[in-house]
């Protein structure tokens, strides 16, 4: 099981050493993500750093999220993994609830502090960061990059065009990405913060989102979170403790491709804007045969609990829940960690909300794509459009003196 760590405070002290990141970190050397301690609900609990499996995919969701997308503005590989060396002991730090480096108030007077200050004083609150490698790391208009294009799995492609779809540029891709989740959104926002102004000069953010209210759980035993169209969402998701199932979907297996990438998972996010407006004219009885769930249990049609086996004959066949159910798919299954967002009013009036979905899986040529093409048909798309879009390849966990993206790198 992956160590939670009771809250620490921040450090304000001079002198921070490398040695006591070590020896904070150390405490998760080697140890299994596939589950928390479920049971620890302590809210500024550290989740340890390194292990078996990035934190952050089987992690127990947390409330809020910091998602964001960087271009590689230098063509220096030397310099890339300075970065990525440099990013991953500030987030073995931040993640333990340390400052980065020399903190924000040590060091010289007349420089920069090492840490931006915004989380001094405050617990972990269970950060974690996930970070992954979008198909231009490894070509960008024919051009190898890095060396590294031989090195792109076959499952890391390019997603098709699904019906629908109104993408914004501005809003999609990026050569790499991280996944700040925590229950204090001033943790997460650190985090991106400090890593950014790490990277400065061999990175830059192409695009961010904020996220709160999870939209769906990996501890099944848990109270099923809601959308902004008020249903309960991802009743049927992989649980954080299913070794079996985390095996059969999430994780790369050793024989599935680039060997790099064993132990590790495929991100794909997608930012869907939902017609607030439009939903909330809808009748409730047109709200639950849209979706094939009463709104308030959430239980299948003609069910009466939440997780009871829906009958999908019984739903209307363009029912959300039927098109995306496993059944319907030929077994395939995603772990979803998706959240809404609210960014305000667009020109008209109406709210710039929706959800940004995130899922996990062994092979999105596998999970994601046929699932999203069932849904072609789904009636929720009356009131849904997908706008953003990004994948990528999220390798193993980091080991004790390792950094992110060696395997890829080495």
């Amino acid at each position: 099981m992956t160590e939670v760590r009771p809250g620490l405070s921040r450090r304000r002290m001079l002198g921070f050493s490398g040695a006591s990141l070590l020896v904070g970190a150390a405490a998760g050397a080697g140890l299994d993500r596939v589950a928390l301690a479920e049971e620890d609900s302590d809210a500024g609990a550290a989740v340890a750093f390194r292990g078996a499996h990035q934190a952050g995919i089987a992690t127990p969701v947390q409330d809020r999220l910091h998602f964001a997308a960087f271009d590689v503005t230098t063509g220096d590989r030397d310099r890339l993994v300075r970065m990525l060396r440099e990013w991953t002991d500030a987030a073995a730090a931040m993640t333990a609830g340390e400052a980065v480096g020399n903190g924000a108030v040590a060091g010289p007077p007349v420089a920069p502090p090492d840490d931006t200050g915004e989380a001094l004083g405050l617990p972990p609150s269970r950060l974690t960061l996930t970070i992954g490698f979008g198909p231009t790391l490894f070509e960008k208009d024919g051009e190898d990059r890095f060396g590294l294009r031989a090195r792109r799995p076959a499952a890391l492609a390019d997603l098709p065009h699904f019906p629908g779809d109104n993408l914004d540029p501005d809003r999609s891709g990026g050569d790499i990405a991280v996944q700040a989740c925590a229950d204090d959104p001033q943790v997460a926002v650190h985090a991106i913060r400090n890593l950014a102004r790490i990277g400065f000069g061999t990175v830059s953010v192409r695009w961010s989102q904020l996220g709160f209210g999870k939209t769906s759980s990996t501890t099944p035993g848990a109270q099923t979170p809601r959308n902004l169209f008020g249903f309960k969402d991802g009743t049927e998701n992989i649980g954080g403790g299913d070794r079996a199932l985390l095996d059969e979907h999430v994780w790369v297996g050793a024989g599935d491709g680039a060997g790099w990438m064993t132990g590790g998972s495929y991100l794909v996010a997608r930012r869907i804007r939902m017609h607030i407006e439009t939903w909330d004219r809808t009748s409730l009885r047109e709200q639950e045969d849209i979706f094939g769930r009463n709104k308030g249990e959430g239980a299948p049609v003609g069910e009466e609990k939440e997780r009871d086996k829906p009958v999908l004959a019984r739903m209307k066949p363009d029912a959300h829940v039927r098109l995306a159910h496993p059944d319907s798919n030929h077994g395939a299954r995603i772990l979803r960690r998706g959240y809404s967002f609210t960014d305000g009013s667009d020109g008209l009036g109406r709210l710039e909300a929706g959800l940004f979905f995130i899922a996990f899986q062994r092979d999105p040529r596998k999970g994601f794509v046929p699932i999203q093409q069932s849904l072609a048909t789904d009636a929720l798309n009356e009131y849904i459009q997908h706008v953003g879009s990004g994948i990528y390849a999220c390798p193993p966990g980091v080991h004790e003196g390792g950094y992110w993206g060696e395997t890829l790198f080495a």
